[in-house]
């Protein structure tokens, strides 16, 4: 597996097909607070794409190009954060989603382990090191662990998708997913805008 490193954003003749897993890391989980630090990409090739944000003023053109094509879909895994963070740090709507975690709690209801590491475990039996989660991601030079760290959260989301998009169909959940995924952008904004609680409740 190979991971490539760019510096504010990604070169002009890249091209990374029509499905791409993507996941940020940030300073924290606020986003009008934490500055995104990190955006990762990967074509299922087992080769992970890095973006670090070095420059408080990057403007990152091909990187929004990338985000916002309604063309291309995005495989995420807790895709409400990484939205939120994506469109308050680029300005930009990232259309045609799909949440390897939401697919997960509408097909895996026999657990209430949803995080990466535990659907990575038992799906493709690849058992994730987290141990670079709560790290300073802002530092200029990001060490080696963090680098893998950061391409492992991108590596497997198209083999998890294949694995839960079997599930889906066999429960007969495909359409409700997918209106799940559509939904995700404005629940993004909300989080945005401050509506932090679920507003379908009593």
């Amino acid at each position: 597996m190979g991971i490539t490193l760019y510096k504010n954003d990604l070169p002009d003749d890249i091209d990374l097909g029509k499905v791409i897993a993507v996941d940020t890391e940030t300073m924290g989980l606020n986003p009008q607070r934490d500055r995104l630090c990190l955006v990762q990409l990967s074509s299922g090739d087992g080769n992970a794409h890095l973006v670090q944000m070095t420059d408080p003023s990057f403007e990152a053109p091909n990187l929004k190009k990338l985000i916002s094509d309604p063309e291309v879909k995005k495989l995420f895994h807790f895709a409400r954060f990484d939205i939120a963070i994506l469109k308050y740090a680029l300005g930009v709507d990232c259309p045609n989603i799909y949440c390897t975690k939401i697919a997960s709690k509408l097909v895996r209801t026999y657990t209430d382990r949803h995080g990466l590491r535990h659907v990575c475990k038992e799906l493709i039996g690849v058992d994730l090191n987290k141990q670079q989660q709560s790290s300073d991601w802002g530092a200029q030079e990001l060490s080696s662990e963090q680098l893998n760290y950061a391409a492992s959260d991108v590596y497997y989301l198209h083999q998890l998708r294949k694995k839960l998009d079997i599930m889906l169909e066999r429960e007969g959940r495909m359409h409700i997913a997918q209106s799940c995924f559509d939904f995700i952008a404005t629940r993004a904004q909300l989080d945005l805008d401050g509506w932090h609680y679920d507003i379908f409740e009593h």
